[in-house]
């Protein structure tokens, strides 16, 4: 791992140095800011490389490489936000965002800018290193063809394989009006599958992939085969599944990835901006049930090399782990620094944004549920019918009244409390708050993803991990097509 003053060096050579600035520039634009009121100003400078390759029918099919470098000014008076950025880094392109956020403060700010200084992080995540330089091309080109192999060594019954990798290195540094200074290099590696199978005429899919923060040594022959097995297997069983039944019922949740569902009906319901302008049906319910006891959420950033985590967040804050939900009591909201400013309780780490092109909201790192008691057997044997969901697809939420719909990739029935037949078509219909409530059994099996996740929140995507033991809701809508 590297060092937080070595980070520091990283970030000043790739973004401060080569336009000829330095910390004392910096101060100066704050300067001009500041003779206007403000209640918090930043600068975030971002270089980012980044590349994608497919294959698909053993040839590679597409390939991208990008470079993309800025710097995004940002001024917050009360609840108003200004904010300008430009792709050139330069004193001049600086002074003309900063001028850019004027707007929106009265006159008369009469505050001296701190000497921005570095103020390194606690602790380092993952290593600084670029994934992009870490193999030469033609070994990634032979990655993805080895994972083609083995998805079609698997079964004589895989028609196709589409898989890709892809990779990205990011190096930012964050300026506050405040004098704090804060870098942070990211990688970010990410493999995926998708197999199409065939029998008798009929065609169904799977898919499988992972990644995180690190280089692409992280593709062991190992993880390979995973991946291809997890893809074969999911389209092996999809091809005998029958139609999904529809109805209320109990419903059990898969361990890992099916977390997906708390990140969107319970998760973004938890993000502060949301709560502060009542906008989530959790607004002013601090303190009070909001689930079935033994339920336990949390967002954690600082689990090492995941792909949600981050050593700092984008205002230059540490990451935490910040219980949002206890034992069925909600704790916490996610906060930036504007939104826990406004709602006069801690920052909590969770200010992020895609870009330097893009303004800060709080966001969602590494959510999951803590383990129950249960045995994940003893969970199954509890349902005398019911839907056994080990996979998501889609979904969609509504923030406002948390209600939900998401659809099962792979999900099987439950009669007298054994799995029997995988079915297919099976959709999750309820109210993310509501379903809290009717959670009966959690398991102690909690996993997290394999490191795909990536969250949509008002125009912007940002990498996030989810995760779940596995878990027993009763009265689910769901929809079918039996």
């Amino acid at each position: 791992m590297n060092a937080p003053d070595s980070l520091f060096r990283t970030a000043s050579n790739f973004l401060l140095e080569p336009n000829n600035l330095e910390p004392g520039n910096l101060s100066s634009v704050f300067g001009s800011m500041l003779t206007h009121r403000l209640d918090y100003a930043d600068l975030y400078f971002q270089y980012t490389r980044h590349e994608g390759w497919s294959l698909e029918e053993g040839i590679v099919k597409s390939g991208s490489f990008s470079i993309d470098q800025g710097v995004g000014v940002r001024a917050v008076s009360g609840e108003k936000t200004a904010f300008a950025y430009s792709d050139e880094i330069s004193r001049a392109a600086l002074d003309d965002a900063a001028k850019a956020t004027r707007a929106i403060a009265g006159q008369g700010g009469n505050q001296k800018p701190a000497a921005v200084n570095q103020r390194g992080l606690s602790r380092v995540l993952y290593p600084g290193l670029d994934p992009l330089a870490s193999i030469a091309d033609a070994d990634k080109v032979r990655l993805l063809e080895k994972l083609e192999k083995l998805c079609r060594d698997k079964d004589k019954r895989v028609t196709q394989v589409m898989a890709s990798l892809a990779g990205e290195y990011e190096v930012v540094m964050v300026a506050r009006a405040d004098g704090m200074m804060a870098a942070d290099v990211r990688p970010l590696v990410r493999m995926s599958v998708q197999v199409i199978v065939e029998q008798n005429g009929r065609r169904e899919q799977g898919s499988a992939g992972g990644g995180g923060r690190s280089d692409y040594g992280l593709f062991t022959d190992a993880r390979l085969a995973e991946y291809a097995d997890h893809a074969v297997s999911q389209g092996l069983v999809n091809l005998r599944a029958r139609p999904a039944p529809a109805g209320t019922m109990t419903v059990v949740l898969g361990p890992g990835w099916p977390g997906i569902l708390l990140h969107e009906a319970i998760g973004h319901g938890l993000e502060g901006d949301f709560n502060r302008k009542g906008s989530s049906t959790f607004a002013g319910r601090i303190g009070k049930r909001v689930a079935s006891k033994g339920v336990t959420v949390v967002d954690d950033g600082t689990i090492a090399g995941r792909r949600g985590s981050l050593s700092m967040d984008d205002e230059g804050n540490p990451t935490q782990c910040t219980t949002l939900i206890e034992d069925g009591i909600l704790r916490c909201y996610l906060q930036d620094t504007m939104n826990a400013r406004l709602m006069g309780v801690p920052v909590t780490g969770n200010g992020r944004r895609e870009s330097f092109a893009h303004v800060v909201m709080p966001r969602m790192t590494n959510t999951y549920m803590l383990n129950g008691d249960k045995d994940p057997a003893e969970i199954i044997k509890s349902v005398k019918k019911g839907l056994y969901a080990v996979n998501f697809g889609g979904g969609q939420v509504d923030i406002t009244s948390g209600k939900f719909v998401f659809s099962a990739s792979e999900a099987y029935m439950i009669e007298g409390g054994k799995v029997t037949y995988p079915v297919k078509g099976a959709t999750l219909i309820g109210n993310g708050p509501d379903a809290l409530t009717r959670v009966k059994m959690v398991g102690n099996d909690m996993a997290l993803d394999s490191g795909v996740g990536t969250c949509g929140k008002e125009g912007q995507s940002v990498p996030v991990g989810v995760g779940q033991p596995t878990l027993r809701i009763d009265g689910l809508t769901v929809g079918g097509t039996a």
